[in-house]
């Protein structure tokens, strides 16, 4: 399980050092892929295979989870860690969650996910202040 956040740069060549917490969880193959909210899911492959696996039970006759699976599989990558514990991320992913310099690694159960650091402060402001709100929403729904 992946938890907390944690402040990293990325290098010139736009790899990012994964904090030393979630390598060992990462040995093997990677999957760097577009997340929701505009940042990058980071998975082990084998639970971005199940995550993709939600998506294709549904098969090709309904255009939105043609969609959404496009989406998430579109311009993502596989690679694996390096001796350093760097993963390379490639610049159609950079461009499409704005990661310049600066880079919140957050930790959200089953994957990473790749935040620029600017925007993760917002959302994650934004959210503290709403969360009483959404979690009461969600007890209604029963789903708390």
């Amino acid at each position: 399980m992946f938890l907390g956040e944690y402040q990293h740069t990325l290098d010139a060549k736009g790899r990012l050092s994964l904090p030393a917490k979630f390598r060992n969880q990462m040995a093997g193959s990677i999957v760097v892929a577009k997340g929701l909210e505009g940042c990058l899911y980071v998975f082990p492959s084998e639970d971005y295979e199940a995550f993709l696996g939600q998506l294709t039970e549904r098969g090709d006759f309904d255009t939105k989870f043609r969609q959404v699976r496009r989406f998430f599989t579109a311009g993502a990558k596989e690679d694996e860690l390096d001796s350093a514990g760097r993963i390379g991320i490639p610049g159609n992913l950079r461009e499409y969650a704005s990661l310049e310099r600066d880079v919140a690694v957050i930790g959200n159960g089953d994957r990473v996910e790749i935040w620029d650091a600017a925007a993760w402060a917002a959302y994650n402001g934004e959210t503290e202040g709403r969360i009483e709100e959404v979690t009461s929403e969600l007890a209604e729904l029963g789903i708390l």
